[in-house]
């Protein structure tokens, strides 16, 4: 399994100062479907009902950070909101989470419980040897999952050689999660600096243990 590096750019940097991120690679087995997993799942929305509501979900530190690096990016969060936040959302709503594949759901489960935006990527999809991670431009071209043309300027993007791969709104969909991933990697946004990124790590390698099989574990802070 290769590895990859990722930078952060001077415009960025420039942008969200306390921000820390973390990679996660592994080799995996995905399937469609865990019951296992989604029982989990259920058990957590249950929780989570119980402990917060629409109103004071912007109060969670990770989701009011994540909020506040748009705005300093120059997108407003209400209309393109952080996945983690429409994942909560949902939840808090009552309305079912989507069922997309085991690898995509523990994502989503990992998202919920750090607060935090999670991108997951084929890893062999990504063109080159590093990732970098900007601020969307004017006209830039990006294929959200499920979207269609997305307009990610003042968005967080993480960028391979060829263009943009990752955004907390939307990853693309030329390096999604698919059927025939073998070799994974999630990117853990904390906006937040460093509170609490250690524990969403150490609980995406559990449930990538537990339900994709995965194995050759590697991970890095950046």
């Amino acid at each position: 399994m290769r590895t990859i590096s990722i930078e952060i750019s001077e415009e960025f940097r420039q942008a969200c100062p306390q921000f820390c991120g973390a990679a996660v690679r592994a080799e995996v087995e995905n399937s469609t479907y865990n019951a296992d997993l989604w029982k989990k799942i259920d058990e957590f929305s249950e929780n989570y009902r119980a402990r917060y509501t629409v109103d004071s979900l912007k109060e969670i530190p990770a989701i009011q950070a994540t909020r506040q690096a748009y705005k300093r990016c120059g997108k407003d969060p209400s209309r393109y909101r952080p996945s983690s936040e429409a994942l909560c959302r949902r939840i808090l709503r009552g309305i079912p989470l989507y069922q997309i594949d085991t690898l995509v759901d523990l994502i989503n489960l990992v998202s919920i419980y750090s607060g935090d935006a999670i991108g997951g990527f084929d890893l062999d999809k990504i063109q080159g040897d590093k990732l970098v991670l900007g601020i969307g431009k004017a006209g830039e071209p990006y294929e959200g999952i499920g979207r269609g043309n997305l307009n990610i300027e003042g968005m967080p993007v993480y960028r391979d050689s060829v263009g943009g791969i990752g955004t907390p709104t939307s990853d693309n969909e030329r390096t999604k999660i698919s059927s025939e991933t073998v070799h994974l990697l999630t990117i853990i946004n904390g906006y937040n600096g460093k509170d609490g990124l250690e524990d969403a790590v150490h609980y995406m390698v559990e449930l990538l243990k537990e339900f994709a099989n995965a194995r050759n574990i590697g991970q890095f802070f950046f």
